[in-house]
């Protein structure tokens, strides 16, 4: 017999939050991460938790992204409580600024697209904007307020969530890269590590981020790659309340002391798995924030760091059922990793342990880039094939 019933590989937001859930289900529930759980994508983002589309391709992400929002607060409650850390949650909204001589006309397309997508999405004059937030610059031309956002901690939400996985009777596994999925007779059996252990399980779910592309035994692989995101914390005197953003980036406050730490970033950086920071990335990123709360040019530099975000070709997360029994893909957030991690959790829960879900998750199928009848699997294995979805458009509001 299997010594566990789910391996959940990833330690990240995702994984953690989906070993968590299965556990509370009653399953034996092992998390493997091939470092320290929950020190890559999860640990490097920004917190923001926003549903508007930040482009033409993530529409169909706003109704997940929607019901994910919903569940925050009571899912901030109960990771709070079984682990005993504060997450740094915020619901203070959020306000985005708009630049330049079109400004008035983007912000009533922002407006009237958020309101057909569900999001009460607010016309702000940029007096008021700046009465919300004295450090405001006074240089945007229109602005919008979306008193719906929040954001959170990222980092204290993945220590939060790590402890109260193991509180709740995961098996941490830390320092165990996954090199390959087992499958025998169109079945996932467990998976195989880098030492050469084979770890058998009933049910397997991949949450690896941006490495669950490098993972052997899926046909064809994963279609994840890595987009790196450079990011700068700074320790200002200028109090700041709620995320304050543009189309080229975002400042968002960590706490309220004096002197505050607020994190601002971020690039889009196609270089594989190269972690670095550069010149120009944190230059650019510094120059928005300046932009943005022009007193951040006095603000103290506390840290830059980058991190790996997993990508997909059409931008959509890879998430659901494979044509293989037992395996399920949870994986390929890009940007929104942070925001959709109880819902991720909330769905694969039920399609493990009741085998359906109550959200349509259909377009994230992780079958959709596969020719023909060629799924995710081993070679032969038929499997019912999806259209692609929309590839990435132009830009069409900001994030």
């Amino acid at each position: 017999m299997p010594a566990h019933d789910a391996i959940v590989i990833g330690g990240g937001l995702i994984g953690s939050a989906i070993a968590l859930r299965l556990a509370q289900a009653g399953l034996k529930v092992a998390l493997l991460e091939k470092n320290t759980a929950g020190r890559e994508a999860s640990w490097a983002g920004a917190g923001m938790l926003s549903p508007a589309p930040d482009s033409s391709a993530s529409i169909p992400l706003v109704p997940f992204g929607r019901a994910s929002l919903a569940l925050y607060p009571q899912f901030i409650a109960e990771i709070e409580e079984l682990s005993g850390v504060k997450t740094g949650y915020r619901s203070d909204g959020a306000i985005d600024l708009l630049f330049g001589p079109d400004a008035e006309r983007e912000l009533s397309t922002l407006i009237a697209l958020h309101h057909a997508l569900g999001l009460p999405t607010e016309p702000l004059p940029v007096d008021e904007a700046v009465k919300m937030e004295p450090g405001m610059s006074r240089r945007a031309a229109a602005a919008a307020y979306l008193p719906y956002e929040a954001s959170v901690d990222n980092r204290a939400l993945t220590e939060a969530l790590v402890s109260a996985a193991s509180n709740s009777g995961v098996n941490l596994i830390p320092n165990t890269k996954v090199s390959e999925i087992l499958i025998w007779q169109g079945r996932c059996t467990g998976v195989r590590t880098e030492r050469g252990t084979n770890l058998p399980a009933h049910e397997v779910i991949v949450a690896a981020g941006a490495f669950s592309g490098l993972l052997e035994g899926i046909v064809p692989r994963l279609a994840t790659r890595p987009i790196r995101g450079q990011m700068v914390a700074l320790r200002g005197q200028e109090p700041i309340c709620r995320v304050i953003r543009c189309e080229r980036g975002y400042i968002v406050p960590r706490d309220s002391g004096s002197p505050q730490r607020v994190v601002t970033g971020s690039t889009l950086e196609d270089a594989g798995f190269e972690k670095a920071v550069t010149s120009g990335g944190i230059e650019n990123i510094l120059a928005t924030a300046r932009e943005l709360v022009p007193k951040l040019a006095k603000a103290e530099i506390a840290e830059i760091w980058c991190g790996l975000r997993p990508d997909t070709p059409d931008h959509l997360p890879l998430l659901g059922p494979t044509s293989i029994e037992g395996l399920t893909i949870a994986t390929g957030h890009y940007r929104n990793g942070i925001l959709l991690t109880p819902i991720t959790a909330k769905l694969v829960r039920e399609w493990v342990v009741d085998n359906r879900v109550s959200l349509d998750w259909e377009v994230f199928s992780p079958t959709r880039f596969a020719e023909g009848r060629q799924v995710v699997g081993t070679p032969g294995l038929g499997g019912e094939g999806r259209r692609p979805a929309n590839q990435a458009g132009n830009r069409v509001v900001r994030k």
